[in-house]
C-alpha cells in the first residue's frame, strides 16, 4: 500500500475530527481531548483523553476484526490517530441496554440497574438540535435515513457486538451496561460499523465495587474522568490475548 498522505479536513465533531488522504477511499480520525454531554451543553478539556479513546477504541476494533465482524477501522497510526476506510454515516444512532440506566430510566420511569432479560435495541435519529429523538424502524425506513435490509443488517451485528463486548469485558471484571453504536456505507454501499468504542460511547461498570468507568463520571460530576478510562485502557491492554 502507497503511504497514506493527510489532507482536508472535512469534519469536525465533538471529540474527533475527520481528514481527507490521498487515497480517497481512506480518512485519517483525530481524537479529541474534548468532553461533553447533554448534547453539548457540557463541555471541559482533559489532556490525554484523546489518546486514551483512541487506544481502547483501536483495541475494541481490532478484538471485533478476530471475530470477523465487518467495521471502518484499519490501523492505529499515532496516539491520537487512526487511519479508517471513509464511509457515509448513517443518520441514526443504536443503543444497546443490557442494563437500565440514563434516559430509558427517565423516559419509561423505570429504576435503575434493571438487568435486562435480553439485550435492548434502541434506535435514535442523530441531529444535536432535536435532542436525538428515539425513533422507530419505520421512522428510519419512511424518511429514507436506512432500508428494511441495512435494519435488519444493522440489529444483527450490533447484537453480535454486544455478546462479543460482554464476554471481553466480564474478563477483565467489567460489565457492560450499554452502548452506543453508528453504522455508515463504503464507496460501494457495504455497511460497516463505524465511529468509535470507547468509554464515550459506552457504559462500564466495575464488577466488584460498581464504580463508573466511563463518562458517567463526567456527565454526574463524579472526579477522576481520566483515571477511570485510564482503569478501562490498563485492563484492556494487560488482558491475556
Amino acid at each position: 500500500m502507497s503511504v497514506i498522505i493527510k489532507g482536508e479536513q472535512i469534519y469536525e465533531g465533538k471529540a474527533k475530527r475527520l481528514f481527507n488522504t490521498n487515497d480517497p477511499d481512506r480518512t485519517i480520525i483525530e481524537y479529541k481531548d474534548s468532553f461533553t454531554a447533554f448534547n453539548g451543553e457540557k463541555r471541559a478539556e482533559m489532556s490525554g483523553k484523546g489518546r486514551l479513546n483512541n487506544l481502547i477504541s483501536s483495541e475494541i476494533f481490532e478484538y471485533l476484526s478476530d471475530k470477523g465482524v465487518p467495521h471502518h477501522f484499519i490501523e492505529r497510526i499515532d496516539e491520537l490517530c487512526q487511519l479508517a476506510v471513509k464511509v457515509r454515516i448513517l443518520p441514526l444512532e443504536v443503543v444497546v441496554r443490557n442494563i437500565t440506566t440514563g434516559s430509558i430510566c427517565k423516559r419509561l420511569g423505570v429504576g435503575e440497574g434493571i438487568r435486562l432479560q435480553q439485550p435492548l435495541v434502541e434506535l435514535y435519529f442523530k441531529d444535536d438540535d432535536l435532542g436525538d429523538p428515539i425513533v422507530t424502524e419505520d421512522h428510519a425506513i419512511l424518511f429514507g435515513w436506512a432500508s428494511q435490509e441495512d435494519l435488519w443488517a444493522i440489529k444483527s451485528v450490533a447484537v453480535r457486538v454486544n455478546d462479543l463486548l460482554t464476554a471481553l469485558f466480564n474478563g477483565i471484571s467489567v460489565v457492560l451496561v450499554d452502548f452506543k453504536l453508528e453504522f455508515g456505507k463504503d464507496m460501494s454501499g457495504k455497511l460497516l460499523l463505524a465511529d468509535e468504542i470507547s468509554p464515550d460511547t459506552c457504559r462500564f461498570w466495575d464488577v466488584s465495587t460498581g464504580d463508573r468507568l466511563d463518562k458517567d463520571r463526567f456527565r454526574k460530576d463524579l472526579g477522576n474522568v481520566l483515571g477511570a478510562y485510564e482503569e478501562i485502557w490498563k485492563r484492556l491492554s494487560g488482558r491475556a490475548k
